[in-house]
């Protein structure tokens, strides 16, 4: 019986790194630090990384999968407190900054909320401009690129059914607008 816990346990924790992991490789792809021109720095990858968070968060909210996502973005937050531990920041430095990477990811979440769910490009492009490129309000051509992204990509989320999270079979959606 004990035994059935932790096998089951440590396979909520594979399917939770799964799903990390699609999120965290949609994050890094190249076409969003080349086309999208999205700085590939320490900010820029947070910035992709919540994005794509939010996404699929949002998809996982539209399923009713409430602690599937409390367990995602706790993993998510777990994976930024390792990488500055890594980055060797000290314990109460690595508090501090958690504490701003959360506020953040909160402000970042509710800032795309609206143009997500009316699918405003050009009022997604103005915030991802602000935030993920460090622009200013200013509408780029790399801003829209990347709003237009986002929202293909939310599209496609909106095809994967919640079987597909929870079997381990959930890939991230390709982009229809870039390479």
């Amino acid at each position: 019986m004990i035994f059935a816990r932790w096998r089951a346990r440590r396979a909520a924790r594979n399917l939770i790194d799964q799903i990390h992991g699609e999120i965290v490789a949609a994050a890094r792809d190249p076409a969003l630090y080349t086309v999208c021109a999205v700085p590939d720095d320490l900010d820029g990858r947070f910035e992709m990384t919540t994005l794509h968070a939010d996404l699929a968060l949002r998809r996982l909210a539209e399923l009713g999968a409430t602690e599937l996502a409390q367990e995602l973005v706790d993993r998510v937050f777990e994976a930024f407190d390792d990488a500055l531990r890594e980055m060797a920041v000290s314990d109460a430095g690595v508090a501090k900054r958690m504490t701003k990477m959360a506020g953040a990811y909160l402000g970042r979440a509710k800032a795309y909320a609206a143009a997500l769910d009316a699918e405003d490009a050009a009022t997604l492009a103005q915030a991802l401009a602000r935030n993920a490129l460090r622009v200013g309000d200013a509408v780029t051509p790399a801003a829209l690129r990347l709003a237009e992204r986002a929202l293909s990509q939310k599209r496609g989320l909106a095809e994967i059914p919640l079987e597909a999270f929870l079997s381990g079979r959930f890939r991230f959606p390709a982009s229809e607008t870039l390479p």
